[in-house]
Parts: structure tokens; sequence; C-alpha cells
């Protein structure tokens, strides 16, 4: 810009009728509004980006924001498999499954299959995986981050449809497993439960031959509960939800129980919540044998979503999910038809 000024005026300066001093009166204009117009454009272009860089310095997440949205979005996207079917149909099958997986291989794919190993003999159709890990969780049809339970300590959800658990702490996936729950004549109910008592050993009440060990009871009066038992790939049980022994163990030690008032007739406190949902199909092959179609057919469905979000609320409206703040010193509770008066 600043050679062209000066050639406009070298223009100017040799000029000598009055013709060209016309014209320079006009070069003269010309150069001041182009002057003008330049310094507006430029000072435009300064106003647009100057103001952004304070924003952006103010707006910067910290390292540990900036981790945790990482973080975030690396739980939120699954691992894509592809699987394959694959079909035990004599005893030979089955000693070439036990030669041609190790077995850390052969206890996942159990897993998967919702099946104890001694349960694998000719005639059974196994869903395994293209590409074998060493973590179950990465096989998860549970969302890693759950957005929807992100403020309640601990969830456990049991899904009928494809007879599995999660575990969820502030809704980030603590663990997974598969369930075999109950069967067509004696359903698994649905609903949000709570986590009540809990025993190392319990006797069943339908049938005292049957010890169910490491027993979490989440319906006192129907005596429903979680606990080891017998995996047949399929639900089978008398309502309760059968889990391997590993699975077991670990929920006994990680959920919470009830608390009761001094009479132990009162909930003063309610345990972990047991959201049950999900509609089995008793008449269709057992769906984690679909993955071989469909990768993504085991992911929870819109509809299931809608139910467990329904449920969350629902645990959010319950004050005995919540801690009672503590009076002031000094203060004495009483109660009355209003509800509590503070007497000083």
């Amino acid at each position: 810009m600043g050679l062209i000024i000066c050639l406009l005026f070298s223009l100017i300066d040799s000029a000598k009728t009055s013709q060209m001093k016309i014209k320079r009166t006009y070069l003269q204009l010309f150069i001041l509004v182009a002057f003008v117009i330049t310094t507006g454009v430029t000072s435009c272009e300064r106003s647009q980006i100057s103001p952004e860089l304070p924003e952006l310095a103010e707006n910067r997440l910290s390292p540990q924001q900036e981790e945790g949205i990482m973080l975030g979005e690396e739980r939120q996207l699954p691992f894509l498999f592809t699987y394959h079917i694959d079909s035990i149909s004599t005893s030979a099958s089955v000693d070439s499954f036990k030669q041609k997986y190790t077995a850390p291989q052969q206890e996942l794919i159990f897993a998967l299959n919702r099946l104890d190993p001694d349960r694998l003999q000719a005639g059974r159709v196994l869903i395994i995986p293209d590409t074998l890990t060493s973590d179950l969780k990465d096989y998860s049809p549970f969302p890693a981050y759950f957005e929807m339970l992100d403020s309640i300590p601990k969830t456990l959800l049991i899904s009928r449809r494809v007879q599995g658990f999660a575990l969820y702490e502030y809704g980030n996936l603590k663990n997974w497993g598969p369930i075999s729950s109950g069967k067509r004549s004696t359903p698994t109910p649905v609903g949000l439960f709570y986590g009540n008592y809990k025993a190392l050993r319990k006797v069943s009440t339908v049938n005292d031959s049957w010890i169910m060990p490491y027993y979490f009871n989440f319906m006192n009066f129907e005596g429903v509960g979680v606990h080891q038992y017998a995996m047949p790939g399929y639900p089978a049980s008398h309502a309760c939800v059968r889990l391997r022994m590993e699975d077991a163990q670990f929920i006994y030690n990680w959920a919470d129980q009830w608390k009761l008032d001094p009479t132990g007739q009162v909930i003063i406190r309610n345990g972990t919540p047991f959201m049950v949902y999900g509609n089995y199909d008793f008449d269709a092959r057992v769906p984690w044998l679909d993955l071989a179609d469909n990768h993504n057919s085991n992911f929870m469905t819109a509809e299931e979503m809608g139910i467990l979000k329904e449920y969350s609320l629902q645990y959010k409206m319950d004050k005995r999910n919540f801690d009672t703040p503590a009076l002031p010193a000094g203060t004495l509770q009483m109660s009355n038809r209003e509800g509590l008066e503070e007497l000083q």
C-alpha cells in the first residue's frame, strides 16, 4: 500500500498544467479515501481478532477438566467387535474347543454365553468374538459412562433381555457380568428396588437343598435377591438372579444394605438401588447369538433407557436415599402432625 501511495504522489508532482492540477485534486481525494478505507478494514480485522484472545484465555479448561472430557469421550465409545457362531456338534468339537482356546479365553467365552464351563457339551451353540482380549468389560452391552446415573453413588442394573448385570459408580461402569434370571413361569420382577440384607450362605425357602452363597436380597417379603448358582445359559431361576461365584462375591462386598431404626421395623436409609428392566424373549434364540449378525443388538434400546430414566427420577424423589442434615447443637427434634418440629 505504501508503494502505491508513493507512485501516486510522484504523478501529482509531475503535473504542470491546470488540468493536471484538477486531476491532482482528485488524486489527493482518492488517496485520502483509500487510506481511510484501508485503515478501517485493518481496524475491523483487529477488532474481530483481538477480543477473542482474552476470551479464549478465560474459557480455557484446566488440565484436569480436559482430561475428564477426554476420558468421558473414551468411556462412551465402546469397542466394536465382530462375532461368529461356533456349533459344538460332537464330543470331538468339545475337545477341539478346549485345545484351541487358553483358559482365560475360555472363561471369557463362557461368560459371554452366560454358561458355566461344565455345561459345555455336544449340541451347544456358542457366540465367540473374532478378537479376544483379557478384559470382559471390553464386551459390555452396557455403556461405559451412563450420564443419567452420574449423581448416584452406586447403581446395580439387571437386564432381563440380555441376561446381564452392570455396576455403576456415579455413572461410570465398575463391572458387568452374566446372569440367569427367572424362568418363564417365575420371572424376576422389574422395577426399582434396593439392596436390603445379605448373607454369606442362605438356604432357599422353596427347596432346602438349594444353597445360595453370597446372597443379597432386594425384595424383602418375596425373598428375591442375587446370589451364586448354576449358570445354564438361559433364564432358569425361581425369580432370583443367579450369578457366577466371582460376581456374587464382588456384589456382596460392593453393594450397600439398608439401614433400619432401633426397632428394626422402619427403613431410615435405602441400600444400593437395584434397577431391573427389559423383557426376555423366551420364544427366540438367546440374544447374544444375534451379535453374529449385528454387534449392536445387545446394547440398550431407547425404550430401556427411558425406563431407567424413570427409575433414576424415582430414586431422586425418595428422601431415604440421602443423608438427613444434622441439626444444630442443642436442638431437640420432635414429631407432630405437620412433620418435624424443632425446639431449642
